[in-house]
This record gives structure tokens, sequence and C-alpha cells, in this order.
């Protein structure tokens, strides 16, 4: 009895390639960031989930053999007819499962072929939404509604101003410490983006006033805060993506009771980040610079700002006309038989 438990409990190569897949690879090797990691975790747990319940495999005997192309197209067809998701989150687990194949290619030979056929698995062509931002005056608005009488209100103030100044992603700024900050002239801010890879992005002087203050009043100038969350809620905690969420849609509401013309109905954390960057380009800002200051990986992902502005295209346009037709009106206007015309040459 008690050899027979050690055969059940004996690790199949499967969870062995996946748990040194989650905690060694992608921390150590490919230098992925908790969230990527956190993200590829809940696709293996999906999988799991589904080997189990649809297609009755015990998660203690599933082995890399039984997992083939056909499971994961079945997996993620299920994904998207039973879980209701969308073509975007399907490939985003599918991203998911072939990092962990081309991971397991060059770990294991003895399946390199069933590897090679996951990783055939093509992406769903998603819808290419249209970018979502303010106005130079939607911002403004927006950033009058906080009660800076209350030392939330002006906390909110701080918050929304920092996203939008620096371009930064919501975990960027749920992972805001004192010590990212440099308030001496000239200002910057340590971002630590996807990746963990950091960047330095530069802030106004209006930014860091705000930040100083509200750096006095929290004691977050003090030594002992340096590592403390920049940004907390009342029990002193990070805030969270739902949180700050929250706070983003409280203001955008009270905005939008003013002024429903320049406050779009639906608008999300991401949307100050999209806004700065719009607002760069339609400055003058190179490209370059603004990829810098997001911190995008390649140019390419900042050239969505160009095709989405249709101002700066408009004005382009504009700067580019010239009227290249003549002051006279076409002698064959004046003929009744355009053809008659076309037989004189």
């Amino acid at each position: 009895m008690y050899s027979l438990n050690l055969e059940i409990m004996k690790p199949t190569d499967f969870s062995k390639y996946i748990s040194d897949f989650i905690s060694r690879y992608l921390p150590n090797e490919k230098g992925a960031s908790a969230n990527t990691i956190t993200a590829y975790r809940d696709t293996f747990v999906l999988l799991l989930s589904f080997t189990q319940n649809k297609k009755h495999v015990k998660i203690e005997k599933l082995t890399l053999e039984k997992i083939t192309k056909e499971t994961i197209t079945e997996f993620l067809d299920w994904i998207q007819m039973e879980r209701k998701c969308s073509n975007s989150t399907r490939n985003s687990r599918l991203a998911a499962i072939h990092s962990f194949y081309r991971y397991l290619q060059h770990e294991s030979l003895d399946y390199l072929h069933e590897c090679q056929k996951i990783l055939s698995i093509k992406f769903k062509k998603t819808k290419t939404e249209s970018i979502n931002y303010l106005s130079i005056e939607g911002i403004k608005l927006l950033l009058q509604q906080p009660d800076t009488t209350t030392s939330k209100g002006r906390r909110d103030l701080t918050l929304l101003s920092l996203m939008y100044d620096t371009g930064s992603r919501v975990q960027e700024v749920i992972d805001f410490t004192p010590s990212m900050l440099r308030l001496n002239k000239p200002a910057t801010i340590k971002i630590i983006g996807k990746g963990n890879k950091a960047r330095l992005v530069p802030m106004l002087d209006a930014q860091t006033e705000h930040l100083k203050n509200y750096l006095m009043e929290n004691r977050l100038d003090e030594p002992f805060a340096n590592m403390y969350p920049l940004f907390f809620n009342s029990r002193k905690e990070k805030l969270t993506r739902a949180g700050i969420n929250f706070i983003v849609q409280k203001y955008t509401k009270m905005a939008r009771k003013e002024n429903r013309m320049i406050i779009p109905e639906k608008i999300s954390c991401h949307t100050l980040r999209h806004s700065k960057a719009m607002h760069l380009l339609q400055a003058g800002v190179n490209l370059v610079y603004i990829r810098d200051i997001l911190g995008h990986v390649s140019i390419q992902t900042t050239e969505i700002y160009a095709r989405a502005d249709s101002k700066q295209k408009r004005d382009a346009l504009e700067k580019a006309y010239v009227n290249v037709n003549p002051d006279e009106e076409p002698m064959w206007t004046k003929d009744e038989n355009l053809i008659t015309w076309l037989k004189k040459f």
C-alpha cells in the first residue's frame, strides 16, 4: 500500500516542466514581470481545469503526451464558447501556451514534433479599437474635480495628474514608491515597466509641487517611508487596479456632468496614458521620445497614435495642399460635345 501511494504521488513530466517554467525560466532566464508570470500561471490553471473537467484526465496523471495540438485547440474553443472570452483574451492564453512550448522544445527533444504542432496554432484576428483619449480641455476639467480641501481629494489629484503627466500604466502607478522620485531639478520619476525594464520620465514643475506637498502631508518624505507605496488606501495598503479604476470613474462622472462634449462616455485608466501620448504628438514631440516616455519596446507600437490623430492628419493635408486647378475654365467645358473637343487633338 505504501509503495502504491508513492507511485500515485510520483510527479509527471508535465508537472516537472510546468513548475520549472513558472518558477525558474520565466523570472530568471526570461526576466518576466510578476504580472506576466501571474497571467501565464492563470492560463495553466485554466488548462488543468479543462483537462480534468472536460477531458476527464486527473491532474496527477496528466502527462505531456496527453496534451496534443487538438487538446489545446479544444481548450481555446472552450474558453471562448463556455467562458465567453473575447478573441483578445483567447490570444493572450495562446501566447502563454506558446511561450511554454517554445521553452519545452529546448528542454526535451522527445516532444519537439508536438511542440511545433502546438506552436503552429494561429492567433485570431481582433478588432482594432479606436484610441480613446481626452483633449487638453478634457484633462483640465477632469483634474478640477477632486476636492482639495480633503486629504483624499489631494491624494486623488496627485494620483490623476501623475498618471497623465508620466503616461504610466496602472500597474506602474500601483508599484510607485517615494524612492522612485527625484524632485530636485530636473525632476524625474523612475518607472518599472513591462519585463521589469526601468525608464526615467521627466516631470513638470506643477507636478513636482503636487508631489512635494503630498509627500510632506503623508510623511512619505521621511527616510523610513522610502519603500512605502506612494498611493495607498485607508488601510495604508497600496491601491489596487480596482481602486484606481474607481477613482478615475468617480471623477469622470463628475466631469461629464459639467461638460458632456469634452468627456467621452467611456474612459478607462489607460485613457490618461493615451491622452498624454496624443498631446505630446500634437505638440510636435518626436515619436522616438514618446516611445521612451511610454516605455514601448518598439516604435511601431507608438505609431498607433500618429495613425489615430485625425487632427494631425487634417493639419498635414492643409499644409501640403496646393491649388492645382487653373483659374480659367477648361476649354472643353465650353463645348457641349466633349468627344468633339477630344477629336481635335
